[in-house]
């Protein structure tokens, strides 16, 4: 096979995103983020990244890190949530509970995570905080790291109605929903114990609840012995309708923001081939519907060739004057690619050839590779990724099958984040 022209594979954190491929440094993406991101380190950890500094993410399988890292590219955030990781402040009001602080290793290897324990009471066992000063109408995501002690299940409530979810910290499992059911939920394994739960719902109102109930066999009025709990930790309400890393919050009630990222630039005028080519990408979406955001080969004025994720579960392919469309949810690590040559081009997925389609105008003055619109502001891409090349030339059938596709099982499983036992 030929010898990609731009190969970027994460390997390293800095202030670009670093192409090992062409070796000179002009393939380096220019990388902002003017804040303090987290990220899952090669020990399984969630620590924090300075800003400015890119997030090389380690993918956790039923809690473990395996395989390759990548690269995280997230819109901007802010946790609203004040103490998100002291639950024993006044802003978390109590119901028949209590909260031992530091009273377990969290899912960041220090002992700072605090137990939710009932009282005596025959009655339900929670905390919860309010917040105000949200927008009606608007998607938010709740989310918070558990860990089972005592009592196995957890209810996350918010919203407004009352929507919320039970979740089983035995079985990492999703049990039924609270008063009325939310937009989305679920359960993703951190290890040692910890889950992330996550629910998402729509507000109709300016402000929301977050509330943690106890419960034992599915239900959350027992009577409780003063001892018996579970272990919480990390917080988050976003707005949005997905979750993203984890913002820690240590007491601003205006919220800690998590700045968006960026990367654009890379290559120039003599990297790029505008009457043929390969653009190969590997990624998982921030959601499965896409959000609306690109990677585009560009040149000055417009984006020549380019991959457009639309919220619907569409992409759109350009490649010069022609732009078809595809439906795909990206549910799990994606392997995609666009060649076109002599009037035509192919969108492979996975292996398989999906989009055949032909161009009358071809593309003109490519001199940079962006994950966003060729302006860098508009449609930047928002998801994982871990690899991403560029040919100068069309590769052959037999190639393009081979860019896209899973080698072998072991392969497959390790990619779409599965466990071979």
């Amino acid at each position: 096979m030929a010898k990609p022209k731009l190969a970027l594979i994460p390997a390293a954190q800095g202030t670009k995103l670093y192409s090992v491929l062409p070796s000179d440094g002009t393939g380096d993406f220019t990388f902002t983020r003017g804040s303090v991101g987290t990220r899952i380190n090669a020990q399984g950890l969630i620590e924090n990244v300075a800003s400015g500094q890119s997030r090389l993410d380690y993918p956790l399988i039923d809690g473990v890190q395996k395989g390759c890292p990548h690269h995280i590219l997230e819109p901007a955030r802010t946790n609203l949530i004040p103490y998100s990781e002291d639950f024993s402040q006044s802003a978390w009001q109590k119901y028949r509970s209590s909260i031992l602080s530091n009273n377990a290793i969290s899912p960041d290897g220090t002992l700072n995570a605090d137990k939710l324990v009932d009282n005596l009471d025959n009655n339900t066992h929670a905390i919860e905080e309010n917040i105000s000063g949200l927008i009606n109408g608007s998607n938010y995501t709740y989310s918070v790291f558990v860990k089972a002690a005592e009592i196995k299940q957890i209810g996350v409530l918010g919203s407004n109605p009352n929507q919320g979810t039970v979740f089983d910290l035995e079985k990492g499992i999703v049990l039924g929903s609270i008063l009325s059911t939310p937009n989305s939920s679920k359960i993703e394994y951190y290890g040692n114990g910890w889950y992330r739960c996550i629910i998402v719902g729509t507000l109709n109102n300016a402000s929301s609840k977050f509330g943690l109930y106890l419960y034992k066999d599915e239900v959350n009025i027992y009577t409780g012995n003063g001892t018996d709990g579970l272990y919480i930790w990390g917080a988050m309400l976003e707005e949005g309708s997905f979750p993203t890393s984890y913002i820690p919050n240590y007491g601003n009630a205006a919220g800690v923001t998590r700045s968006a990222e960026t990367a654009t630039g890379a290559g120039n005028s003599t990297t790029f081939n505008d009457s043929e080519g390969v653009l190969m990408l590997e990624t998982k979406l921030l959601t499965e519907l896409g959000n609306d955001s690109m990677i585009s080969l560009s040149s000055v004025s417009d984006d020549e060739v380019r991959f457009r994720f639309y919220t619907s579960g569409v992409v759109l392919v350009k490649v010069g004057n022609a732009q078809p469309s595809y439906d795909y949810l990206f549910t799990d690590n994606t392997k995609l690619l666009i060649k076109w040559g002599n009037g035509s081009f192919n969108l492979f997925v996975n292996g398989f050839n999906v989009l055949t389609s032909t161009y009358s105008i071809a593309p003109s003055g490519i001199n940079q590779l962006n994950f966003s619109h060729y302006n860098y502001t508009s449609y930047p891409f928002y998801g994982n990724v871990k690899q991403l090349q560029y040919f100068n030339s069309a590769l052959d059938s037999q190639q393009l099958e081979q860019l896209t596709s899973w080698q072998s099982f072991r392969d497959m499983a390790d990619g779409q984040l599965y466990t071979i036992e």
